[in-house]
């Protein structure tokens, strides 16, 4: 009897920064594995906004691909709220529903016959791997944050509570060099903000913190000569080859990113509409090489008047021209009646600038007109410039954010972090400060060869044959696939 066909159930969290990489995943699983299928999946909310009729059930990719939700417990998803348990309660939901809804997603596809093979999950999601060991399917985490994040998490859930403790301790010291085995010294202020924010019961994201610990809380193996738990991770051997060493001992960690668009831009379905009049393109086609500061911070961004009027006074100071990206929903809060910030500026753009509320971001870091990144340093964002070549000036808020900037800074050596003030605004000489010195002639020469070399890395890692490639092969031919609880194989 031959083989079941492949048929991988991707799961995802309802974040943009979980869905992008998650769904570039699904299509580079298709493209791997010509007889595979794939469903993608997150919650239902966020899936309506996605993808709307006629688009919201219909296959794709010569019905290879199906766009199926599941359910999270919530007619409308997560409400922002001014209660301070309010996401913790979402993820109360969002737990109990999701496990019962994708169980039913899987029985429902099996009656269909389309019976899924290996269920492929991010994090936030643990339970994912106790719904497939139920009913006796193969589960694999897709880890969509750097290798040397998932180390901290290692060593700080399964490592003897030393770091756990050593972070307790000398919490309120963000200077403090925290040693970790396989790593460099890490300063608490580049650690995931969920271990030094995050750990008290009262934190609005405890329940993040607990996901997180859930994924690594499984009994050690027994059998020494059983494989080792597989990790997909959105990275390459070549960005991070000492903390994917690290962890090889414990883990099958296979490197098969930094995921990227595909020529057809198809996999880029969000929860965020892009301008659609590409003016900002025209825009760029007009400014010199490298002249140009894009300013993105990401999709989860709150950004309060004052900041605003701050960043983009910190650029007009800079005398350079920009992009700027304010999300439609913090744009009708914070400018003015006929549209302008206090600083000026419109969403019509000028001679100087211009201001959009989305766009195609690597589009965007593909121009040549673009010399500089201000971003927050989610690792998508950051992957994308990397891979662009684009030098960063990096600005981290929560998350794993602060270890992505010291990636950049100290690791890659292709950008600087802008320091923001004990208020949490980044002021507009702190951002100029940074700016010039990522794009002054000196800094940027070392700063763009440094970037070239790793896009270069990176391009060879995607290409036929590269580290990246031969990795996500492996893992749709049946190598390294997880089974049980947690990440235990």
């Amino acid at each position: 009897m031959s083989p079941p066909r492949p048929h991988f159930l991707v799961l995802t969290f309802p974040l943009q920064g979980h869905i992008t990489p998650a769904l570039r995943l699904a299509r580079r699983l298709l493209a791997a594995s010509p007889d595979a299928l794939v469903t993608f999946s997150t919650t239902a909310a966020a899936h309506r906004r996605m993808f709307p009729p006629p688009e919201t059930t219909k296959p794709q990719d010569d019905g290879r691909l199906e766009l199926l939700p599941f359910s999270d417990g919530t007619e409308g998803g997560f409400v922002r709220s001014s209660d301070p348990q309010a996401f913790n309660g979402y993820m109360a939901s969002f737990h109990a529903a999701g496990a019962r809804s994708v169980g039913e997603l899987l029985v429902a596809l099996a009656a269909r016959g389309r019976a899924v093979t290996r269920v492929v999950y991010t994090l936030l999601l643990p339970w994912a791997a106790d719904v497939a060991r139920d009913r006796g399917l193969h589960s694999a985490l897709y880890w969509i944050q750097p290798a040397a994040v998932f180390a901290v998490y290692h060593h700080y859930f399964r490592g003897g509570h030393a770091a756990a403790a050593a972070i307790v301790q000398h919490g309120h010291d963000p200077s403090f060099l925290v040693r970790l085995p396989g790593l460099p010294p890490l300063a608490l202020r580049d650690l995931p903000s969920f271990l030094t924010e995050s750990t008290d019961p009262s934190d609005q994201f405890h329940s993040v913190y607990t996901a997180i610990r859930d994924l690594f809380d499984f009994d050690p193996l027994d059998d020494k000569d059983a494989p080792k738990a597989t990790v997909l991770v959105n990275t390459c051997q070549e960005l991070e080859a000492g903390a994917l060493a690290a962890m090889a001992e414990e883990y099958d960690m296979l490197p098969v990113g930094p995921l990227l668009p595909t020529s057809s831009g198809d996999d880029e379905a969000g929860l965020f509409k892009q301008d659609e009049d590409a003016r900002y393109m025209e825009w760029l086609d007009g400014k010199p090489a490298n002249s140009v500061v894009y300013v993105a911070f990401g999709s989860l961004a709150r950004m309060e008047r004052e900041q605003l009027d701050e960043l983009l006074r910190g650029l007009e100071e800079s005398g350079r021209p920009y992009l700027c990206v304010v999300r439609k929903d913090v744009k009708a809060e914070l400018l003015n009646p006929e549209g302008t910030t206090s600083a000026g500026e419109t969403d019509a753009g000028d001679k100087d600038g211009m201001v959009v509320e989305w766009c195609d971001q690597v589009r965007v870091l593909s121009h040549p007109a673009v010399g500089c990144f201000v971003t927050h340093c989610g690792w998508n964002s950051t992957l994308e410039s990397v891979a662009c070549g684009v030098p960063m000036v990096c600005v981290p808020r929560l998350s794993d954010q602060r270890m992505n900037a010291w990636l950049v800074e100290r690791e890659w050596r292709v950008g600087a972090r802008a320091e923001v003030g004990g208020d949490g605004v980044l002021r507009a000489a702190e951002l100029r400060r940074r700016v010039e010195e990522v794009m002054r002639e000196e800094e940027a020469v070392r700063r763009r060869a440094a970037a070239g070399e790793w896009k270069r890395a990176v391009a060879d890692a995607l290409g036929n044959g590269g580290s990246s490639d031969r990795n996500l092969t492996a893992f749709v031919r049946g190598g390294g696939v997880s089974v049980g609880t947690g990440l235990q194989a």
